[in-house]
């Protein structure tokens, strides 16, 4: 797949990043991540990011990341296009693109580095760096400490053919509009804020229809339906579900740190797709939390 046949393929539906499965020890179980995406990929999503934020990128070692991409490409080959997370400092964030191209992944999202704050100067270095190691095409993350100006996405959309994706978790509308307006049919924009099916009909009125869903990994019949109502202008389905769930869904993920990702290795073992526990820094939702979540859930239907 070309950086540009990425781009179309990016440009509309649903994507997603499916959980990282561990055993008890916390150590990564390849059998059961394979059978998630077995399960995941007839729901219908356009392309699914593996070892991606929800994936918990940030606690895989590079040996095991090596794993998770190649089960991930080896599962959905010639079915489900896979884009690789890939982050850290440039040297580190180069290696794993790189692993990931030689797995065979179709695309690159390249996560926000780690702690320091940068100058544009740094950051477009840092892009630029990454996206001449490989081949494939790159999906730059807005967000953290990687903040790029209209002006630094200008210069890397000259200076790198294949970042083809820009996605945005940090929600400045103004930011937005205005790299939206320079960059125009440039890039791909994707939605990247948490939890994002609330955030959609905004980004799609400024010219983001695409988000990245990660309720997907547990109700994924109802991230469907959200996606489609949204797709097609049916706002009395998507109000309906952002009022009755995911309102709701979210006072619960707000309630802890890293939340984020917990709550949805907690709904996927609710649905009976457990992934296993989260690695420490996160940690789990206490167990009322649990059963606030399992209500909520079944008043969604079969997924």
């Amino acid at each position: 797949m070309s950086p540009q046949d990425l781009q179309r393929t990016i440009s509309s539906g649903l994507l997603s990043f499916p959980l990282t499965d561990f055993d008890a020890d916390l150590r990564f179980a390849p059998k059961p991540y394979a059978e998630r995406l077995e399960w995941l990929m007839p729901y219908g999503a356009s392309a699914l990011f593996a070892a991606g934020g929800t994936g918990e990128f940030f606690s895989l070692e590079p040996r095991e990341y090596a794993d998770v991409i190649r089960v991930a490409v080896q599962t959905c080959k010639g079915r489900m296009p896979i884009i690789a997370g890939a982050g850290g400092g440039t040297m580190l964030a180069i290696q794993y693109a790189q692993e990931a191209e030689r797995q065979g992944a179709q695309g690159v999202l390249l996560l926000p580095h780690y702690l320091t704050e940068a100058t544009q100067e740094g950051l477009v270095a840092h892009v630029e760096a990454v996206c001449k190691s490989v081949r494939l095409g790159v999906i730059v993350y807005n967000r953290g400490a990687c903040r790029l100006t209209p002006q630094s996405l200008s210069i890397l959309a000259e200076r790198c053919p294949n970042l083809i994706g820009f996605k945005d978790g940090i929600g400045d509308i103004e930011a937005f509009v205005s790299i939206r307006q320079r960059l125009g049919d440039r890039f791909a924009y994707l939605g990247g804020l948490p939890t994002a099916e609330v955030f959609a009909g905004a980004y799609k009125a400024m010219g983001c229809p695409v988000y990245s869903s990660a309720v997907f990994n547990f109700i994924p019949r109802t991230a469907m339906a959200f996606y489609n109502a949204h797709a097609t202008g049916d706002t009395a389905t998507t109000d309906r579900l952002i009022r009755d769930f995911f309102l709701p869904y979210i006072e619960l993920r707000n309630r802890g740190h890293g939340y984020a990702v917990s709550i949805v290795k907690a709904g996927a073992s609710i649905v009976g797709r457990s992934a296993g526990p989260v690695r420490p820094p996160l940690s789990e939702l206490k167990p009322a939390e649990v059963e606030q979540l399992r209500a909520l859930i079944q008043t969604l239907g079969p997924q």
